[in-house]
């Protein structure tokens, strides 16, 4: 996180730029997920979606950090019910779920990414297939059937694959755009 303190050693969390980018980031995260989950999408399995909004996750963990990332899909998660009206829902439980555990897998994997053993792409399978499994754990436990785990599992992970996929691809493609505008707008904190 040393590089969030710029050269003039501002801690750049509370600058106005920031902030900035962390409400441009929420907001589009929110909107994915509200457009996501009003296009009725065939899938095999009831209730899964792409993902999408995990683009804005990842990104603001390769950006910000972890803790960027978690207020990405905290914020997504709770505004985004909000707005389709399922507040405290069942499916809000799976989402915050999932999301919080898809952006610490993805943190976490992360760190193998800036080191070259694996690519952001890995980083998004790995952050999608933690979200499925994650999802289908909270939603075994609440509704007391553990025999729901193994018939999905095997699913859920091949589901996981390509919208990670995905996801990875176009995170990859939209942190060096970001870059390059935060760049252009100043002198920002962010590393290269």
């Amino acid at each position: 996180m040393a590089w969030l303190i710029n050269s003039k050693g501002i801690d750049m969390r509370r600058s106005p730029v920031y902030l900035t980018y962390m409400a441009v980031l929420v907001t589009s995260a929110v909107i994915i997920h509200a457009v996501e989950a009003a296009l009725p999408l065939p899938m095999p399995v009831p209730g899964v979606r792409l993902g999408l909004a995990n683009i804005i996750t990842l990104l603001a963990v390769v950006l910000y950090g972890v803790s960027a990332g978690l207020l990405v899909a905290v914020l997504r998660t709770v505004l985004g019910s909000f707005f389709t009206g399922g507040f405290l829902g069942f499916g809000f439980w799976l989402a915050l779920a999932g999301g919080v555990v898809s952006c610490l897998v993805m943190a976490l994997a992360l760190l193998l990414s800036r080191r070259g053993y694996i690519s952001l792409v890995s980083v998004s399978v790995l952050g999608a297939v933690a979200h499925n499994l994650t999802q289908i754990s909270v939603a075994s436990l609440i509704i007391s059937n553990l025999t729901l785990l193994r018939g999905y599992y095997p699913l859920l992970i091949l589901l996981a694959v390509p919208t990670g996929i995905f996801t990875g691809v176009a995170a990859d493609y939209l942190v060096d755009i970001t870059r390059r505008a935060v760049y252009q707008a100043g002198d920002t904190g962010l590393s290269r």
